[in-house]
């Protein structure tokens, strides 16, 4: 649980996550802000259903991704590539999620977008402050 925690918690410091869905040859790629939750291991976004890539999740879809930060030196580089699955929470789950990421991201009430869920099945945080090329890594168990 400690890796899953330190994870954890540099996802919570971070903000914008890239996500790639794919279907019938086709292959996208998206930015998003985040809200994390610890809890149930997964990321939670705003986005059209009309979009590009919410057409290729349709009601549910595999899902890879990345969630890094900016440093100028090597040595301080962090980030988190992700596996799971993507789909479009009903409205009566949304509510209490989209509560909390307008809390996050106020400016976000404007959208009247769906809630969307990204459950994670593996984590792979690089970690180059506990030493060059440090790897720690999560897997949900079946």
């Amino acid at each position: 649980m400690e890796t899953l925690d330190a994870i954890s918690r540099w996802l919570n410091k971070q903000h914008v996550l890239t996500y790639c869905v794919g279907g019938n040859e086709d292959l996208w790629c998206a930015n998003a802000f985040y809200y994390y939750d610890p809890q149930r291991i997964a990321f939670y976004l705003l986005t059209e259903a009309h979009s590009r890539h919410g057409e290729l999740i349709g009601k549910g879809s595999a899902v890879a991704g990345t969630v890094n930060g900016q440093p100028k030196t090597v040595a301080l580089i962090r980030g988190v590539q992700f596996r799971g699955k993507v789909h479009m929470l009903e409205e009566s789950e949304a509510a209490s999620v989209r509560n909390l990421y307008y809390k996050r991201f106020p400016v976000a009430r404007v959208m009247t977008a769906p809630v969307w869920e990204i459950q994670l099945d593996e984590l792979k945080m690089t970690d180059n402050t506990l030493g060059f090329g440090k790897k720690l890594h999560w897997l949900r168990e079946s």
